[in-house]
């Protein structure tokens, strides 16, 4: 399995060469690295003088880079849809829709990106990916999809199956289901097939999401007040998906102890701007990127003290709120909302208080 690493920030800040200085760094220490970009502009193929494709090819030792096109990933996806709908219908019925006459639709981009690292990181071809996305809620979205369809997938399944309709459709979806489909469906196995290897890659996806062996960001900013302010919210935001953010790389400016402190405690980095096509003092600069497990988790569970705190940075208490419609607890912070799913112990238990202070969400139960 790869390290998967992503750079957060305002644009201009040097998302994408500090993402290309960290391949090359990887790269020269013997790991096998793919450097995979999201925009289809030309940007990233400049800065490594050579064309890129929608297929990885090696352009230095131990470094291979791709382009990811949306509508080729598009293609081969769709076949795999049909290949698996093949498996359960007697009479598929995709089979005469075909990826080469279909359009992109918006958030089709992150979704088909995600799932293309994940057959890379699947691949074993790897020892870290590195991810030169969007940099803001975008990619946090995309990393939070399998949170969120999980979510979608155990909620509806309880409402569908505690519902009137489904108790009284339920005696005849053994006959139908055995007559059309390859698969017998009955209340027990609702949600289980055909998605049941669907919930197993959200599942996959989010402990990989959760694990910063697996799964880490850092924040790229500069001096700017802007560019600060809009590292503080992404800072926070990924918390929202369980993202762990490793540190900051401060972009052409020497780190002071005022600026540190708005980020404590990640550490910061200072990296130098690149001149011409000399890269080695910015990758001498970078940091060991292994440090993002010594920064604060996501969320934290205490059972035994009926609590849990969840870190949410660069927001107050004013942007955030916590309500409990259903057996989970929901959190929003700034634009993202999170679902938190309980162990069994406090699973459905009401929430007897809440504090919200030095970043920390602490949510009582009763």
């Amino acid at each position: 399995m790869a390290l998967i690493l992503t750079f957060l920030g305002k644009g201009g800040t040097g998302r994408t060469t500090i993402a290309i200085a960290a391949a090359k760094q990887l790269a020269s220490q013997g790991r096998r690295v793919l450097l995979a970009g999201q925009d289809p502009g030309p940007a990233l193929g400049v800065l490594l003088q050579t064309s890129l494709s929608a297929d990885p090819q090696e352009i230095a030792p131990n470094l291979h880079a791709v382009q990811f096109q949306t509508a080729v990933l598009l293609e081969r996806s769709w076949e795999s849809i049909k290949n698996l709908e093949a498996e359960y219908l007697r009479s598929p019925l995709l089979k005469d829709v075909y990826g080469q006459e279909m359009g992109v639709l918006p958030g089709m981009d992150s979704v088909l990106a995600l799932n293309a690292i994940r057959e890379y990181d699947e691949g074993g071809k790897y020892d870290v990916i590195i991810y030169d996305g969007s940099g803001d809620l975008a990619t946090l979205r995309m990393l939070g999809v399998p949170e969120i369809f999980s979510w979608y997938i155990r909620r509806f399944r309880k409402v569908i199956e505690g519902s009137d309709l489904w108790r009284a459709l339920s005696p005849f979806i053994q006959p139908v289901t055995s007559a059309i489909l390859n698969v017998s469906w009955t209340g027990d196995t609702f949600g289980q097939q055909p998605t049941n290897k669907f919930n197993d890659l959200m599942d996959q996806g989010k402990a990989a999401v959760a694990d910063p062996n697996r799964v880490a960001a850092y924040l790229v900013t500069n001096d700017d007040a802007a560019a600060i302010a809009t590292a503080q919210y992404l800072w926070g935001s990924a918390q929202q998906v369980g993202l762990t953010v490793g540190g900051i790389l401060l972009d052409r400016a020497p780190s002071t102890e005022a600026f540190a402190a708005q980020f404590a405690p990640l550490p910061v980095t200072s990296v130098p701007e690149r001149v011409g096509n000399d890269w080695q003092p910015l990758i001498d600069a970078l940091p060991n990127w292994q440090q993002a497990t010594q920064v604060p988790r996501a969320i934290e569970v205490d059972v035994p003290g009926r609590q849990v705190r969840l870190f949410l940075p660069g927001f107050d208490k004013k942007q955030v709120k916590l309500t409990q419609y259903g057996p989970e607890v929901t959190i929003e912070a700034g634009d993202q909302r999170r679902n938190i799913l309980l162990p069994p112990p406090l699973n459905g238990q009401p929430v007897q208080g809440a504090k919200f202070q030095n970043s920390y969400l602490t949510i009582s139960f009763g």
